[in-house]
Formats: C-alpha cells, sequence, structure tokens
C-alpha cells in the first residue's frame, strides 16, 4: 500500500521511513508534486495534524497522514508546545529554538519535559488519531550530533543519552514519535493490509 506522509521535513521522512513496515510504501509531498507550505494555525497538536492531512487529502485524493510534534517542559507551563517549531520566532532555526528553551531554564532545578507527537490518518476517507508520548528532562547542556529539532538537549526517562546521542533504530524504540508511528503500523496491519 502506499501513503503519503505530509511533511516537507527530510528528518521526519526519513525518521518515518526506518519506522514503517516495507509493505508501506511512503511517498513525500515532493514524490506527489506539492511543494506548498501548510500553515499551522490550530492551537493543538491534533487540529495541526488534522489540518495538514485534510489539506492534502481534499486536494489529491490521496490516504496519507501528517504529525504534528510537540515538547512540553513543565517549568514553562507547558511551553513551547504546539509552537514548539517556531518557539524563537517564525523564521528561527532549530538551534534558535534550543538557546531560548535553555535561556528560560537558566538555574531551574525542574528540567522535566515530554515529547508529545500526534498522528491524523486519512484513509478510505476517514479520520483516525494516533499518539505517543516519551518523558524525559532538559539537559543543562547540548549533547549528540544526531537527530534534529531539540534532541540534544532532551534526555529520556531511563537514558544516559540524549535523543541526539542515538542511532535511529535506538531512538525509534522509545521515542514519541516512535510510539505514535507503532500504533499507526498496527492499525493498518490489523485494518488495512
Amino acid at each position: 500500500m502506499e501513503l503519503v506522509f505530509v511533511t516537507n521535513n527530510p528528518n521526519k521522512l526519513n525518521e518515518i521511513q526506518s519506522l514503517v513496515s516495507h509493505d508501506i510504501a511512503i511517498k513525500s509531498l515532493k514524490d506527489i508534486s506539492f511543494h506548498d507550505e501548510i500553515d499551522e494555525t490550530e492551537l493543538t497538536l491534533e487540529g495541526n495534524a488534522l489540518l495538514k492531512a485534510r489539506h492534502i487529502h481534499s486536494k489529491f485524493g490521496l490516504d496519507c497522514f501528517a504529525d504534528d510534534t510537540g515538547l512540553e517542559i513543565e517549568a514553562l507551563n507547558g511551553a513551547p508546545g504546539v509552537f514548539s517549531a517556531r518557539y524563537a520566532g517564525a523564521e528561527c532555526i532549530a538551534q534558535d529554538n534550543i538557546n531560548k528553551v535553555l535561556y528560560e531554564l537558566k538555574d531551574n532545578k525542574n528540567r522535566v519535559a515530554r515529547f508529545i507527537t500526534v498522528i491524523a490518518l486519512i484513509i478510505n476517507d476517514e479520520e483516525f488519531i494516533f499518539k505517543g508520548e516519551c518523558v524525559g528532562e532538559i539537559t543543562i547542556n547540548q549533547s549528540g550530533k544526531d537527530g534534529f529539532g531539540y534532541d540534544p538537549i532532551f534526555l529520556p526517562n531511563g537514558s544516559k543519552l540524549t535523543f541526539a546521542e542515538m542511532d535511529k533504530e535506538a531512538k525509534g524504540k522509545i521515542s514519541h514519535r516512535g510510539m505514535a508511528v507503532k500504533k499507526l503500523i498496527n492499525f493498518l496491519m490489523k485494518n488495512v493490509l
């Protein structure tokens, strides 16, 4: 089967492709010649995931899924949350976001955080939601070169490595996105494939 993953983020695409079964061919937006940005205007992760999936489904009539991910930091009252990708401003890069989080936490002893991914699947004109979560803490310093986004400062519970220090396989077993994708795959295996 073929599914379109509604993303322009090559890191997300690679991560998802490494997690899915070989029975599922993942196409990118580039593969279907869609190069526009879809504005994430909703105030929840679920809302943004559905918005993106609905946009592509209505435009192309293709089975597709979209995700939205947020980092929620307890000491920052759940920020950056749904604004994680643009926490330091509309034109920011990942390093800007990391710098802002580290600055705002400074000497704060409470560094508890959680990553949440919500996947919205539209298949056979029906909508389904899958959620994954990973609890951990924000490190004091950045560590690691792999991964993307906030990975260099996120230390999952029970690990001595940040997400950025893990290889894709190790990260995929415990990450928020990995958990949500497992739920997606289990659903597809039981109901579609």
